[in-house]
């Protein structure tokens, strides 16, 4: 696996290879009325009703000869459908005609396509290899909304995984489990999780098969991940476009042929947003109630917090920082408390997910112990100070 990092305003060839600059759009409509503007989808599923009844299947059929109702002023004066772009575009260069126009990227993808050649180039790799990226994607929505999930601006990591045309069944099945160890990993439910078989009429115009991994948000399912098999669409088209040779030369077999794409895609802002959601528990400890983030321990911000029991014993107050001064240097994620008592203590590293507190008490001073406390159970024991590092770990 190759990470890069490429760049954000690409020629605009780049896209006209891609498809992007006749194929990225979106279903638009305006109200004459109230001069508002909207995707298709956002008035009708699939039509509104007082125009569906009236609707031959060939009006059905033919979405861009409809009028619609608007959601705003709620009157039936609309523009006929057109095809929105959703690249941003802009001009490079001091030349503001055609030929200086380029866009912000509306997705990683073709960052790494235009970059396969320089990785065969430099690294010799053999089949099956990736390249991944992770990085910002620009998409000028007619009508940004549902907060992370038609916005703007966001964040991806996508992976573009070269195999040979022959194995790529074999290949988008290893991903998909790979995808959803992934989604374990990190603390999803599989109960929040569902594969969804994106239908032909529905996928992108370079997928032969696309899954879309959907996770059950509060408010409903929303796509969370994808994973798509791109054939050698891009580097094809690519390779036509540049007049550059793409087609990668395997030296065992002396033959040199176009390598085919399986393409998992993960939305960062969306995951984050996921996690929390997955990790956030009110329970009841001790007959009190509590807030308490159950993350998984590789993605706890703190792993452990050191706690003197009082913090006016000074006696104490030496021992927990001698403690926490020696497992900073195979824990470095921790932290130490001694503001408030000790029940203030537990539950302020409960809201934040911190897995493990450990208690220095008088106890410590005579035999060397501590009260080490698990998050998410509340169970408390005594371990020896010698013994702390490797039982404070979790693989």
């Amino acid at each position: 696996m190759y990470e890069i990092d490429a760049a954000i305003l690409m020629n605009q060839n780049v896209w006209q290879a891609s498809g992007h600059t006749e194929g990225f759009a979106d279903p638009l409509v305006e109200c004459t009325s109230c001069k508002r503007r909207f995707r298709t989808d956002m008035l009708s599923e699939p039509f509104p009703k007082e125009i569906s009844e009236h609707m031959d299947e060939h009006h059905k059929k033919n979405e861009n000869q409809l009028e619609f109702k608007c959601i705003n002023c709620g009157k039936m004066n609309s523009t006929k459908v057109r095809q929105f772009n959703m690249m941003f575009k802009t001009h490079i260069g001091a030349a503001m005609d055609e030929s200086g126009i380029s866009y912000l990227r509306p997705e990683t993808a073709q960052g790494m396509f235009v970059n396969f050649k320089n990785i065969v180039d430099s690294f010799h790799p053999e089949l099956p290899f990736g390249m991944a990226q992770i990085g910002k994607a620009f998409r000028n929505e007619i009508a940004p909304r549902d907060f992370m999930f038609r916005s703007r601006e966001f964040s991806q990591m996508e992976i573009e995984y070269f195999v040979r045309e022959n194995e790529w069944e074999k290949y988008f099945e290893m991903w998909r489990k790979e995808m959803l160890s992934w989604m374990e990993d990190i603390g999803l439910s599989k109960d929040s999780i569902h594969e969804v078989e994106v239908s032909p009429e529905d996928r992108a115009h370079y997928s032969k098969r696309t899954i879309d991994f959907e996770f059950e948000y509060p408010f409903g399912k929303k796509e969370l991940y994808g994973l798509a098999y791109r054939t050698d669409f891009d580097l094809k088209s690519h390779m036509e476009k540049s007049g550059v040779d793409l087609r990668y030369y395997d030296e065992k077999a002396n033959e040199r042929f176009l390598p085919h794409v399986i393409e998992p895609t993960f939305g960062i802002d969306r995951t984050v947003m996921a996690v929390l959601l997955s990790a956030y528990t009110e329970d009841e400890m001790g007959n009190e109630k509590r807030t308490v983030l159950k993350l998984p321990y590789s993605l706890a911000p703190i792993k452990v917090a050191v706690f003197p029991l009082l913090k006016n014993k000074l006696e104490l107050v030496e021992k927990a920082k001698d403690i926490f001064s020696t497992l900073r240097k195979t824990i470095p994620a921790i932290a130490f408390d001694d503001n408030g008592n000790i029940g203030k203590r537990y539950r302020r590293q409960d809201e934040i997910g911190t897995p493990f507190c450990v208690t220095v008490d008088f106890q410590t001073l005579e035999d060397n112990t501590v009260t080490v406390r698990e998050r998410d159970s509340g169970k408390q024991e005594r371990i020896s100070v010698d013994e702390l590092p490797p039982s404070l770990k979790v693989e």
